[in-house]
């Protein structure tokens, strides 16, 4: 079985797509962090989570299971972008 349970992290975000992106581009730093401690470079935040697993998915996962790791849902209107009722360029007459 599956830890923790999708159902939990269902609960801190708003859909299984965000789930999806959010987890593996948080797994995409924490493998950057890991290939880089070699180096000593130091710039990508290590893992916030103590876990026994070694996949970044799973570390990933395990964060945002225990509300390390967020997101914030930009909005296209307050922004300023272009609403469907403008006139676009070649349809002006």
């Amino acid at each position: 079985m599956m830890e923790p349970p999708v159902e939990e992290l269902l609960q801190r975000v708003d859909s299984k797509f965000t789930l999806v992106s959010l987890a593996a581009m948080r797994a995409r730093q924490i493998n950057s962090y890991f290939n880089q401690l070699g180096e000593g470079l130091g710039s990508i935040v290590p893992p916030q989570v103590t876990s026994v697993s070694r996949k970044p998915l799973s570390i990933s996962l395990e964060e945002i299971a225990v509300g390390k790791i967020t997101y914030t849902r930009n909005d296209p209107l307050a922004e300023g972008e272009e609403t469907d009722e403008e006139v676009s360029p070649d349809q002006a007459g």
